[in-house]
């Protein structure tokens, strides 16, 4: 699912609510991780997962193509770590679809 999907389905659940704010609100939440992502913070959303940033060092990497060394500098990455509710109905909705 890709973000207009998100905001097509989420407006369709709440035919109350104009689509444009629908998509604001949607904008808004993933804005306000971002912003807390790039000030290093964390942002947990219970039975969900918490989004973090983790400190990759500097190494030494190798171009697949050539096989040539690569100087790769330190970085800092997102990083999720689901929460249980969420891995649970994952595992769920794993185990129906096996079943059939």
């Amino acid at each position: 699912m890709i973000k207009s999907e998100l905001i097509d389905k989420l407006a369709e659940a709440n035919p109350h609510l104009y689509h444009r704010d629908v998509e604001r609100v949607v904008n808004a939440i993933l804005d306000g991780i971002t912003d807390a992502l790039a000030r290093g913070e964390r942002v947990e959303l219970r039975g969900f997962g918490a989004f973090s940033v983790r400190h990759r060092p500097a190494r030494t990497g190798r171009n697949p193509r050539t096989g040539e060394s690569v100087s790769v500098k330190e970085k800092h990455v997102p990083f999720f770590k689901t929460g249980k509710e969420l891995r649970e109905k994952v595992d769920a909705s794993r185990e129906e679809v096996e079943e059939v």
